[in-house]
């Protein structure tokens, strides 16, 4: 009997295989060093950062190497906040009122683009030769501004707002320098700006749009870059400065961001809660029968054609009790928001859900592939930010992978697109890989659990260390760069009996450059687009970890 050690492997593997015996071929064994440090190895970079593996999971979890544990699947709504009720024209009595206020319909656009134009000009006489714009608007250029505003309330009246039932009252502007409200059309802004004239925060995108940019410009407005932290802090430092001073008009913000059919609140953004200031919510409805007013899967045009053939179309606007931070406790932002929010959706009566614009983004993207049923890629994306940490254009991203998997008509992938794409053959790790994001163990995966898992894997703190371990154990030292051969051979330790044509494809997908050869820039780029693939480097790592 030979002798043995305790960093010998328990079962022998002979090295010399050939070529017909590389399909029977055993699964390479893991040899686990038990030392006096716990089962902690240290990847070999000399980071302080430890990679921790427990031998319980090694069989089960193909990313225990990395400390990661299998995740639990955040909670999921059914509920669509940002679908029209009333996407096409339907019923008799649609088309029979669509057909009479036809000649009423012609009046109303002629009626909207004099008011558009009045106040367009307007406007531009109220900011000729103005300058100064870092200082409120002079007193008597906002006068001239209540020609913009009467424009406001006829175009109003165009879209079919004759009358406008109002509940509450405005808070002083010393009481509330900020107010926020839900968002539900293209119609609350307008609202907001003939009754409060107010500083708004908007999209950098709305100064180039014709009559609108000139006119939001006299509002003092605070422009922002939502995919920009440093403009998303300037417009918080802004705000802040204009709601401090009462020569500034209040500050109006939508803090959901965007659009939803009122049938929900989604989650608040923090920047008009992050300046600490007393709020005064304000909540706009739109109650309808036959005609959904909300601006949701429904295209501008169409939007306003129908508004434009209704003999009326309702609006009411309720001002709530204005709500203050916490003096007595350091209340942050988000609490405070949370508590906004909540006065919010009491006054509606509806929920409050984790979708943010993220969800937006990701709705376009499903759209844009033509898929079924484009909200089954909802994720609730300001919970899984949290959670995670993950940008929407990074969860986008992660959409356009599994898109690429061909997910089905109810969105699921089976495990056979899922290694097409990854380039990955049936075998052990593989379905381990599928299997660490199927958590309901169905055969079949979503796209939540499948950018759960990816994000899960991603923002591990070894994740970017392991990345550049796995350059060097599968390079030559004093290389920069992997060639397809150095790849495949270290590929043959997790995926042995690896083909040429195999490992020609895993190669061709980490190679983002097409250059013939894997930088380390190559590697990390493959990785953080299919995190899930940094299994496939656990055993030379691990080699690399055992003494």
């Amino acid at each position: 009997m030979s002798d043995h050690t305790v960093s010998a492997p328990l079962l022998p593997f002979s090295t010399h295989l050939s070529d017909s015996d590389h399909d029977q071929a055993p699964e390479p064994h893991v040899i686990v060093t038990v030392d006096d440090d716990d089962g902690v190895h240290q990847l070999p970079n000399g980071d302080d950062h430890q990679l921790v593996t427990h031998i319980s999971e090694v069989d089960d979890n193909p990313y225990a190497f990395l400390g990661a544990k299998r995740f639990d699947m955040p909670g999921s709504t059914t509920v669509d906040p940002f679908r029209n009720n009333t996407p096409r024209i339907e019923g008799v009595y649609e088309w029979f009122k669509i057909v009479v206020c036809l000649p009423l319909a012609l009046v109303r656009l002629l009626l909207f683009g004099l008011s558009l134009m009045v106040g367009y000009v307007a406007t531009r006489v109220a900011l000729y030769g103005w300058k100064d714009k870092h200082n409120p608007m002079p007193k008597w250029r906002s006068r001239l501004m209540c020609v913009t505003r009467s424009s406001a309330r006829t175009i109003l009246f165009s879209f079919g707002y004759q009358w406008i039932r109002r509940k509450g009252k405005p808070a002083p502007r010393e009481i509330a320098p900020v107010v926020v409200s839900n968002h539900v059309s293209y119609i609350d802004p307008i609202f907001f700006f003939y009754e409060l004239f107010p500083t708004i925060v908007a999209s950098e995108s709305h100064d180039s749009m014709p009559f609108v940019g000139t006119i939001i410009r006299a509002m003092q407005v605070i422009y922002v870059n939502r995919f920009s932290p440093t403009s998303r802090k300037h417009a918080v430092s802004e705000i802040k400065r204009k709601a401090s001073c009462n020569q500034f008009p209040r500050v109006l913000l939508f803090p959901e961001g965007t659009t939803t059919n009122g049938r929900a609140i989604i989650s608040f953004q923090l920047g008009a809660f992050i300046p600490g200031y007393p709020i005064q919510p304000v909540i706009v409805r739109y109650p309808h029968v036959h005609f959904d007013q909300s601006w949701g899967n429904v295209s501008l045009g169409m939007l306003m054609f129908r508004m434009f053939t209704q003999f009326h179309n309702f609006m009411e606007v309720e001002y709530l009790p204005v709500v203050s931070p916490h003096e007595n406790q350091k209340e942050n932002a988000v609490r405070f928001a949370q508590r906004t929010g909540h006065a919010v959706a009491t006054a509606l009566n509806v929920v409050q859900t984790s979708h943010s614009y993220g969800d937006v983004l990701l709705l376009a993207k499903a759209l844009e592939a033509n898929q079924e049923n484009p909200s089954l890629y909802f994720v609730e994306m300001a919970a899984v930010e949290a959670a995670f940490h993950l940008s929407s254009l990074e969860a986008v991203e992660f959409l356009d992978v599994f898109l690429s998997m061909n997910p089905d008509s109810k969105g699921q992938v089976e495990i056979q697109d899922f290694l097409r794409v990854l380039r990955l053959k049936p075998c052990t790790l593989s379905e381990k890989m599928f299997g660490f994001t199927d958590m309901q163990k169905s055969g079949k995966m979503t796209f939540k659990q499948f950018l759960v898992g990816s994000a899960h894997i991603l923002k591990q703190p070894l994740f970017h260390q392991a990345c550049e371990s796995a350059f060097t154990a599968c390079g030559d030292d004093g290389k920069n760069y992997i060639l397809e051969q150095e790849f495949g051979y270290s590929l043959m330790l997790s995926l042995p009996g690896l083909s040429n044509n195999e490992i020609h494809g895993l190669f061709t997908l980490f190679d983002t450059d097409h250059d013939g050869k894997i930088s380390k820039a190559d590697l990390i780029a493959c990785l953080r687009r299919y995190p899930l693939l940094i299994a496939l480097f656990s055993p030379c790592l691990l080699q690399q970890t055992c003494p």
